[in-house]
């Protein structure tokens, strides 16, 4: 099979049948991209094939309708284990195209019933994705969380009494643990205070390195809340490829500069947060957003 095509043709199957067209990436239609669909595969181990329109290219590679169809992809994305394998495969062909030349990431399960509606895609989104893969050449994204980090929880003595410091009184396990929860809780404050102090330094910083910023909600709970501390910052950077060490190093030390914050700075990652039409200039925009890739999970659509 050839890895690209200009359009629908007899060596690749254009009607949707028992397979349909799941699309990993949009970038210019060039032998870069084209070198991308012959060294790499994609779901189900099936070969990439860059579908080319309009001086752009999709990489993508066929699944089983069976597998792929609106209801049964519904079902896949509410699979924690199916999820986690669609992701992973998806990002890791992203993250090989994107090291090889400037890609939009589409959006997490984007299938087409046929390689002429792939075409056809590309044709009307031409007029966006070209000034959209314009923007993001010689960038990459990186992602810059603030968090609070959390004092250790009291735990009352097992002690009858202690003496209090200085007086030689005795203190009851129940005063000293209200005592320590009251010390707990101003440093808590303390480090609310600290990170939020930091957090507007780091936005100052980092904007200065960088062309766009995106803001997302903070991470609460859950598994993408790795630090031991509360996510105050969570945002998405485009930054110069000749700026980025520059960019970590400086955002690396606000936080090593403080106690009771810390400054997670993750990239380079594909450009995820700016790749979405009219979110290019998306300063202060709210998206969920995993590890500087906003994924839409949610998205069980067939085109």
């Amino acid at each position: 099979m050839p890895d690209h095509i200009a359009a629908p043709s007899a060596a690749l199957p254009t009607t949707g049948g028992d397979q349909l067209w799941y699309v990993y990436a949009v970038g210019r239609a060039d032998e870069a991209i084209r070198a991308v669909a012959r060294e790499t595969t994609g779901l189900y181990g099936e070969p990439l094939h860059a579908i080319e329109g309009e001086g752009l290219a999709a990489l993508a590679s066929p699944v089983p309708a069976a597998d792929f169809h609106e209801q049964a992809l519904k079902a896949q994305l509410e699979q924690l284990d199916r999820l986690e394998t669609l992701a992973r495969i998806h990002d890791g062909v992203v993250a090989q195209a994107g090291a090889r030349t400037t890609v939009l990431p589409m959006r997490l399960a984007t299938v087409y019933v046929d390689t002429e509606r792939v075409a056809e895609m590309l044709r009307e989104g031409f007029g966006q994705f070209g000034p959209l893969l314009d923007h993001l050449t010689d960038h990459q994204e990186w992602g810059v969380k603030v968090y609070a980090l959390a004092a250790p929880e009291a735990r009352p003595s097992s002690s009858v009494s202690q003496p209090s410091a200085g007086s030689g009184a005795p203190v009851s396990p129940g005063r000293a643990f209200l005592q320590e929860r009251r010390a707990q809780r101003r440093s808590r404050q303390d480090a609310f205070r600290a990170a939020g102090a930091i957090a507007a330094r780091v936005t100052e910083t980092a904007t200065a390195f960088a062309r766009d910023r995106v803001a997302h909600r903070p991470q609460q709970g859950g598994p993408l809340a790795t630090k031991a501390g509360e996510n105050i910052s969570n945002e998405a950077y485009l930054v110069p490829v000749e700026h980025a060490a520059a960019f970590r190093d400086e955002l690396t030390a606000l936080g090593d500069a403080t106690a009771g914050v810390h400054v997670e700075v993750t990239g380079p990652w594909a450009p995820y947060s700016f790749a979405t039409p009219g979110q290019a200039a998306g300063a202060g925009q709210d998206a969920e957003h995993d590890r500087g890739r906003g994924q839409d999970e949610g998205r069980a659509h067939v085109e």
